[in-house]
């Protein structure tokens, strides 16, 4: 068995306002700007040693996101091993996402890229998916 959680694609951190929170984790503790998009409330920062990132969000709650192959899979196969149901999966613009709580009442954000990733220009704004 391989294993349905990947990694950890990201973790999200709860901040007011994008622009405040980019001034304290990319302007005073240096992780560079990946990508921001506006239109929902999040920036992604990249993480020096590891491809995971710190996504800023100004609607979510502080979690680990768990990239998997497939949100609707794995959202049913949680529950039926005995995990619950917290969020159907739903669209993100870059693929699906689901929220599950293991049976210990833990969060599970499990996500899959399966529309592509982020295309930003040089200052970072997203510009499409690819």
């Amino acid at each position: 068995m391989s294993g349905l959680l990947r990694k950890v694609d990201a973790v999200t951190v709860r901040v007011p306002e994008l622009d405040a929170g980019l001034e304290f984790y990319r302007d005073r503790l240096g992780h560079e700007l990946v990508w921001r998009n506006d239109e929902i409330g999040q920036a992604g920062l990249r993480l020096p040693d590891s491809d995971t990132e710190i996504v800023l969000a100004t609607g979510l709650e502080y979690a680990p996101s768990w990239l998997v192959t497939s949100a609707d899979e794995a959202a049913v196969q949680i529950v039926r091993q005995g995990g619950r149901l917290v969020r159907a999966p739903f669209d993100l613009p870059v693929g699906r996402c689901a929220v599950v709580e293991d049976p210990f009442g833990n969060a599970l954000v499990v996500l899959d890229l399966s529309k592509g990733l982020y295309v930003t220009d040089e200052r970072g704004s997203v510009t499409g998916i690819e």
